[in-house]
């Protein structure tokens, strides 16, 4: 038995040997690791550990690499093709000391060796560069600050230069301590206060190096520079530099709160300086910002997208909210002040066209974080405070502020909006002022109109008011800006039944009239931006009528008008631009009605809803198809890459949903993927609410299951698929979506062995194997064929070899199973599993008594493909064990087999 064992482990290393030939270094790296459990004697497994350091060489794992040289140069400390291999590796982690004594070793040994020397010399060069560059390194810092700081140096190629030289040191640690060293924040503190753009761009970039994932450091730059800096910094009216001034503070408060965490789980560093201070220093001066006059507009919109990013808790895993808390008692009213501008009045804040949907969005995170209903309470107080400080006591002037801010949390936490909206006084102000007769004036009322109709709670009060009123606007106001927003407020009023057709409340046909209009407006290049973005808010309402979709979609112009604005600096628009291309995609969810209940509804005469005829599949599809020749990728790709607050979760699920929609059709995939659809789900699948990136994960799936995947990501982004896609394995996903993600697994399994590893490491065996036990069929076989692409790895071999598992039981017998697909998949498995272990070939024969006639079955299938993959899992059965050889020779195996060796047909 010694003896037939040794054979078996020299048999694999042959087998590993040929493997690792033939540039399949992942299969070579089994069986040799599948040879060392086999093998006991020293010598050979130095031997193999040799191979399987030259394996992991080419799969790039050098740690592993080194371990395995190490093992066999244990063994024999005069192997040098042990020492070698050990050398690279040793090189490729850095650690090029030890590569040049391995490598002195392997040349005393043989001095003849071209490539040792070659070797050699070529490391001993690096590591003098590496000495050279640390030594210039000190010289090369304070050359670069005197060219920058130098008023008489006049040569801008070499300023340009010398600024560039730093940002790059400072993106590497040695460079970036080297130059924190130097005495290098005191320096570029006095280039920040040269309040010269070009030397403010290289400092503050050269900044984020230093401070980048380096508390301590981060820490003594915000001495040196001081908060008040820093925010007047990102106050400045040049925009890429308060651009990178927001990147800066980013990127501290990252490096900040990393050590808030540090300190949470009491690690060692945990005795440095408590941050927290840092943090509400710095975010102290931010909320200054806000309010202060002279700050730029775009550095007030930077100040808040930070807020909304630093502040709120990430998770509700996070049980501390006290950093929102104390936002709120610290700065709500400054927010408001944002909130409640009014463009162009007398000594009003300096704000972009994002800056109010900004603050919106900041409230509401803020409102999100609130745990507790005393908390709630605080907030609405200080809203209502804020509100009547500004509405009572002040002239017309205050009344209008106070509107405004009932606007911005209307659109913001509307909770907190409909509390101030039921203010004395406030909904009578704003009807009133709906007829003012200066256009500013009633701008205002009208949009504080209109957001208050997108609230049920007031929706009928407006109604029963509003309308008369907003028709009056439409039919006889003068001015288009005024127009379309009264517009805006009837689609609003008219679309309260939704997607139901029965539900009209406007006159047959005025939706048309309405819809009409909307798109003459959004296609008018003469009517500013601002105002035609609320020609998209009517038609995200208009185009629940199926009539209306059916005109958008055959007016080309106005499609590309509308995503024209979708690529515009305008980012307040997104949310109206993806509900109106959900509505166009009926992409929204469908409430199949129970027939028991209909039946009920008829009798009791209670409304029912119906569905418009041109919502029917045949003209959805066709509506997809207009939108696509459109050009609606592009823009969804564009509004997906917006780094802006506008950008929130809602609004990313409505885009997801969009593209699962687009994705429905294989024909139109690669399209999808050609303007850049592929690119943009990743980031969807990634954040967003649940279901936005349960979508995005399927049209992901859709699109790796019919296009070759490493043409539709390439690169690295392949692997970013793969967490998605492992998504929709999890138990709560429908049926579809476990099937879709099995099957784009599969596509991906069979590429490489990097990408099984991604997909070991996010944890989806356990659940692939789960679904091979799945009722349904199709579910049944996608989870086989998938595992049998992970089968490749060792890993997944490991587990079929495991002790008391019921894997190889159920391979066998699916084997044997009626549907030929499933047969296929699982007879794969054996296949590969017998080719490489010859212990699961002893096996087989213990799993089940009905193994013999699966065999024989699969060598007497119709299907060539089964019987020849009968015939190798017979051959490697033959080839393992005398036991097993002779049991299958005993049974009508010998006489199939020498059928079968006879048939011309089947070569």
């Amino acid at each position: 038995a010694g003896a037939r064992r040794q054979v078996t482990a020299g048999q694999l290393r042959e087998r590993g040997n040929a493997l690792f030939q033939a540039g399949d270094p992942a299969a070579a790296l089994a069986a040799y690791t599948q040879a060392l459990s086999l093998c006991d004697a020293e010598p050979e497994r130095a031997v193999l550990h040799r191979n399987r350091a030259a394996c992991y060489l080419k799969l790039e794992d050098y740690a592993k690499a080194e371990a395995d040289a190490s093992k066999a140069i244990e063994a024999d400390g005069r192997d040098m093709k042990a020492l070698f291999r050990r050398s690279q590796a040793l090189q490729k982690l850095g650690r090029l000391d030890q590569a040049v004594s391995d490598l002195q070793r392997c040349v005393s040994l043989e001095p003849k060796n071209k490539a040792f020397q070659e070797a050699l010399r070529a490391l001993g060069s690096s590591m003098h560069e590496k000495m050279k560059t640390m030594s210039c390194t000190d010289s090369k810092v304070e050359q670069m600050f005197q060219i920058l700081l130098d008023p008489e140096e006049k040569d801008a190629d070499k300023k340009q230069k010398a600024a560039q030289n730093l940002i790059v040191l400072a993106r590497e640690e040695a460079g970036a301590e080297k130059i924190f060293q130097s005495d290098g924040v005191r320096l570029l503190t006095q280039l920040l206060d040269t309040a010269k753009a070009d030397l403010m761009l290289a400092a503050l970039r050269t900044l984020v190096g230093l401070c980048s994932g380096h508390r301590s450091r981060t820490m003594a730059i915000l001495v040196e520079l001081g908060a008040p800096r820093l925010s007047a910094v990102l106050g400045v009216e040049h925009e890429q530099v308060s651009l990178a001034a927001c990147n800066l503070l980013y990127v501290m408060f990252d490096s900040l709160k990393e050590g808030l965490q540090k300190d949470f789980r009491g690690k060692e560093d945990a005795v440095v300086l408590d941050s927290s201070k840092d943090l509400k220093l710095l975010i102290k001066h931010l909320l200054e910002l806000l309010a202060l006059e002279g700050a730029s507009a775009h550095g007030r919109d930077n100040a808040l997208n930070l807020l909304i990013k630093v502040v709120p808790r990430k998770s509700p895993k996070e049980t501390n909210n006290s950093m929102s808390l104390w936002v709120i008692d610290q700065g709500l009213k400054k927010i408001l002040e944002v909130g409640s501008t009014v463009c162009g009045a007398p000594g009003s804040l300096p704000v972009t066209e994002n800056s109010r949907m900004s603050a919106s969005v900041l409230l509401s995170k803020l409102y999100d974080d609130l745990k507790c209903d005393a908390e709630r309470e605080n907030f609405h107080h200080l809203c209502e405070d804020y509100v009547r400080s500004w509405f009572e006591g002040h002239e017309l002037s205050g009344k209008l502020r106070a509107i405004q801010t009932v606007s911005c949390l209307l659109q913001g936490p509307s909770d907190a909006g409909n509390r101030v909206l039921e203010l004395e006084g406030i909904m009578d102000s704003v009807l009133s002022l709906c007829a003012s007769v200066c256009e500013a004036h009633q701008l205002v009322a009208v949009e504080a109109l209109i957001h208050a109709a997108d609230k049920a709670k007031r929706a009928s009060f407006i109604t029963a008011n509003g309308v008369s009123l907003l028709k009056e606007i439409y039919k006889h106001s003068e001015r288009d800006s005024i127009r379309i927003r009264a517009l805006v407020g009837l689609c609003k009023l008219g679309s309260a039944g939704g997607t139901d057709f029965s539900m009209k409340q406007f006159a047959e046909g005025s939706t048309m009239k309405l819809a009409k209009q909307c798109r003459k407006w959004l296609c008018n290049e003469a009517i500013d931006a601002g105002t035609r973005r609320w020609a998209v808010e009517g038609l995200a309402y208009l185009t629940f009528d199926a009539d209306v979709k059916e005109e958008f979609v055959e007016d080309k112009a106005a499609m590309q008008a509308m995503f024209h604005l979708a690529k515009s600096e305008d980012r307040s628009v997104l949310y109206a631009v993806a509900s109106t291309l959900v509505n166009c995609t009926n992409s929204y969810d469908h409430e199949e009605p129970d027939p028991q209940m209909l039946e009920l509804a008829k009798y009791a005469k209670q409304h029912i809803p119906e569905q418009h005829p041109k919502d029917k599949p045949d003209f959805v599809k066709r509506r997809v198809r207009k939108l696509l020749t459109a050009g609606v990728v592009s823009a969804l790709a564009c509004m997906v890459k917006s780094e802006n607050p506008a950008l929130t979760n809602s609004c990313r699920e409505l885009i997801s949903r969009v593209f699962l929609a687009l994705v429905e059709e294989a024909e139109d995939r690669g399209g999808v993927v050609a303007q850049g659809g592929g690119k943009a789900l990743i980031p969807l699948s990634l954040e967003g609410t649940e279901v936005g990136q349960t979508k995005a994960a399927q049209a992901l799936a859709k699109i790796t299951i019919t296009s070759n995947p490493e043409m539709a990501f390439p690169g690295e982004r392949i692997y970013e698929v793969v967490r998605p896609l492992v998504s929709l394995l999890h138990l709560q996903r429908t049926g579809l979506e476990n099937f879709e993600g099995l099957m784009a697994l599969t596509n991906l399994a069979g590429i490489s062995e990097r990408l099984r590893q991604k997909i070991l490491k996010e944890k989806a065996v356990p659940m692939i194997e789960g679904y091979m036990f799945e009722e349904h069929e199709l579910i049944r076989l996608a989870a086989t064929e998938c595992m049998c692409n992970m089968a490749m790895s060792k890993e997944v071999q490991e587990l079929f070899l495991a002790e008391g598992s019921d894997r190889l039981k159920l391979m066998v017998l699916y084997s044997g199973e009626e549907d030929e697909k499933l047969r296929r998949a699982a007879s794969g498995t054996l296949a590969m599993l017998t080719a490489l272990h010859p212990a699961i070939c002893k096996r087989i024969p213990q799993v089940t008594v009905h193994w013999l006639e699966i065999l024989q079955a699969l060598l007497l299938s119709p299907s060539a493909e089964l019987q020849h993959r009968g015939a190798v899992v017979v051959m490697n059965m033959m080839a393992a064990e005398r036991e097993v050889a002779e049991q299958l020779i005993a049974s009508e195996m010998l006489e199939i087999l020498s059928v079968l060796a006879k048939d011309k047909e089947k070569p």
